[in-house]
């Protein structure tokens, strides 16, 4: 348990937030450190093919231990955190033996990481967590990922008594803001499927997810002295908060669940002579999700309508889809990580993703992904942790994978 747990907080204390107002690949040079470590290390317990490339995919082979043929598998997870919250000088507090009570984070600026506001907690008493010191995130998402591909890898190699066939791991950039598979080379990973390790939860199995798009909203006003402005000063905010008001407040992330989807307004900039807003529009249905851009782009013609035209424009730009399309034809995939889950004595909880990941992305790109647990809750702030058993069970899982995968070839 140790080697896994010092190898998670290497991970960690490495600052990799990614920046979604860069146009370059890997967004933040700072990925590059943990991008080189990985490298590293992927070498170091024996993984072949171990090569990274100008934007800092990372892609390497353990080759099959079998002499039948057995379809070529893949595990991916990205190494950026988000830019939501920050992520530097992460300090990890370790807790042995939770006791289902509240977890002083930071005395100093009383931050509690409390199971009477975070349910889940309680799930994990007499484990060992992971948590933050209160002032950063702690970058679970998605290095306990990593952390676990690397540890099966690692495993396998030192235990050629399981047998397996050809895997092939990937770890990208920028997930966090929507990049990290945009220029993954499916090709050149020559996987016949593959599973990002980016859920939260033990148990957890999704092959559903979001269909997903931004949106930027740009009001322009005048701007006329106020002493003088009657008849002539156009105040952008107040007509930015029209159309905040125009979109329904019960299709908003916090009153949404399951399959609900929403409006998200994640960013605003005002001042009288422009406002802006930036949205991010989700749901699992296509019809609908289509419908709320339809949506967006009424209001803005109503608000054109009532202040003149051009007063208020909208960009609005698919991000990813629902990946449901594409793994469905090839459910066997998604049996597989369930059988593999039930034969290590975990309950799969199969649920669509309230979000998204690299292999919706990857689904459509011809690679089917779908997404297992990572472990971590509470992620992109300084409320998340992780329990190291669940990471533990997650390296089982992608282990069992690997032979089960070998076995049901077997023939």
């Amino acid at each position: 348990m140790q080697h896994i747990i010092d190898r998670f907080i290497g991970y960690v204390k490495i600052d990799t937030e990614s920046d979604p107002k860069s146009d370059t690949t890997p967004s933040t040079a700072k990925q590059w450190d943990l991008a080189n470590k990985l490298v590293e290390e992927l070498k170091a317990i024996g993984m072949e093919d171990v090569t990274i490339d100008e934007h800092a995919y990372i892609m390497a082979t353990l080759p099959s231990n079998v002499d039948h043929h057995v379809p070529t598998i893949g595990f991916v997870s990205h190494f950026d955190t988000t830019p939501d919250f920050t992520g530097a000088n992460v300090n990890p507090q370790i807790i042995e033996n939770y006791d289902g009570k509240d977890i002083i984070l930071n005395k100093e600026q009383n931050i509690v990481l409390s199971p009477d506001y975070f349910e889940d907690l309680l799930l994990y008493k007499g484990q060992t967590l992971i948590t933050t010191d209160g002032t950063t995130l702690l970058g679970a998402d998605d290095k306990a990922g990593i952390c676990e591909i690397v540890s099966a890898m690692e495993y396998l190699i030192q235990h050629p008594e399981i047998k397996h066939g050809p895997i092939r791991v990937g770890f990208t950039p920028d997930e966090e803001i929507g990049r990290g598979a945009h220029k993954f080379d499916v090709k050149k990973f020559n996987a016949d499927w593959a599973y990002t390790m980016d859920g939260s939860q033990i148990g957890e199995l999704e092959y559903e997810n979001f269909n997903a798009a931004g949106a930027v909203v740009t009001v322009k006003g005048k701007i006329v002295h106020p002493g003088y402005a009657k008849g002539k000063l156009i105040n952008s905010m107040y007509i930015a908060t029209e159309f905040i008001n125009g979109l329904s407040r019960n299709e908003t992330p916090e009153t949404t669940e399951g399959y609900e989807g929403f409006f998200h307004l994640c960013d605003m900039k005002g001042e009288v002579e422009e406002t802006t807003l930036q949205y991010i529009i989700r749901d699992h249905d296509r019809t609908l999700f289509e419908e709320r851009k339809v949506t967006m782009q009424n209001l803005v013609d109503q608000l054109n309508t009532k202040f003149g035209k051009g007063t208020v424009s909208i960009e609005i730009k698919d991000q990813y889809f629902n990946m449901k399309e594409k793994v469905e034809p090839v459910m066997h995939i998604v049996d597989l990580a369930e059988d593999a889950m039930k034969a290590l004595n975990i309950k799969p909880l199969i649920k669509a993703i309230r979000g998204g990941t690299d292999g919706s992305q990857l689904s459509y790109m011809g690679l089917p992904c779908p997404n297992i647990f990572a472990g971590g809750h509470n992620f992109h702030g300084r409320y998340e942790y992780v329990p190291v058993e669940s990471i533990l069970k997650a390296t089982e899982v992608i282990c069992k994978i690997a032979e089960l995968t070998a076995s049901k070839y077997d023939k």
